[in-house]
């Protein structure tokens, strides 16, 4: 893949993006903790692609009344933001670990901007995705295909975003998703886009490229171990 970079006449900032391909849940999160714990005023910035097992997890102050039926699926209470969400195959989750200081980007603006790279790759296949006020993601037709949720430690972001590409969504009528009873959920590919993974996560890269300035560097083979 070429590097992606920002828009002409922008300052760009180099970010190390990693695909990591399919993976449990929580060798993921420890290592995006250890990640922000220890990195310094200069060290780069990086984007994790992954696909997880199958999971729920329930945000810090989320509660455990929206987990309804979880099934044999098993539930992790994590340190993000938000409420209850499903992790699984066909899902493209990003994580963007990200100095917002180095950036001089608020959180909120932050949010936005995730949103809107989202909307912006939805774009792509003709698809209008669209905000909703006071519940952070992505909505088409008023069904969700992406949720947020963020943590931000020492100005520098873990955590991020899952956006359904084509993927069984049984497991979210066991929850109510993101704390909101009967909150419709939908994928891509049953909007109308494509199926497969492969073909979502450039387009992704690139409008998260635009709306933060980055020049991205070619995207790491799967086989590479999780930084320590």
């Amino acid at each position: 893949m070429d590097d992606l970079t920002s828009p002409p006449g922008s300052r760009s900032l180099t970010v190390i993006t990693r695909d990591l391909g399919r993976r449990p849940y929580e060798p993921v999160w420890r290592a995006m903790q250890a990640f922000t714990d220890t990195r310094g005023d200069d060290t780069p910035d990086e984007l994790w692609l992954v696909e997880h097992e199958p999971v729920f997890t329930l945000g810090q102050a989320g509660k455990r009344e929206h987990v309804l039926v979880p099934g044999d699926i098993p539930v992790l209470h994590v340190d993000r933001g938000g409420q209850v969400t499903y992790h699984g195959p066909g899902q493209l989750v990003l994580y963007p670990l990200l100095d917002l200081k180095r950036m001089k980007v608020g959180v909120r603006e932050y949010v936005e901007r995730i949103e809107q790279a989202v909307i912006d790759t939805l774009a792509e296949w003709n698809i209008d995705g669209a905000r909703r006020c006071g519940a952070p993601g992505v909505y088409v037709n008023d069904a969700k295909v992406m949720a947020l949720g963020i943590r931000v430690r020492r100005g520098c972001t873990f955590h991020g975003l899952a956006f359904n590409v084509s993927m069984d969504l049984e497991p979210f009528s066991r929850i109510n998703p993101c704390g909101y009873a009967g909150l419709q959920v939908v994928s891509l590919a049953d909007l109308g886009g494509p199926s497969g993974l492969s073909a979502v996560k450039p387009v992704l890269l690139s409008q998260i490229a635009r709306q933060f300035g980055l020049a991205i560097k070619p995207v790491a083979a799967s086989a590479d171990a999780l930084p320590a």
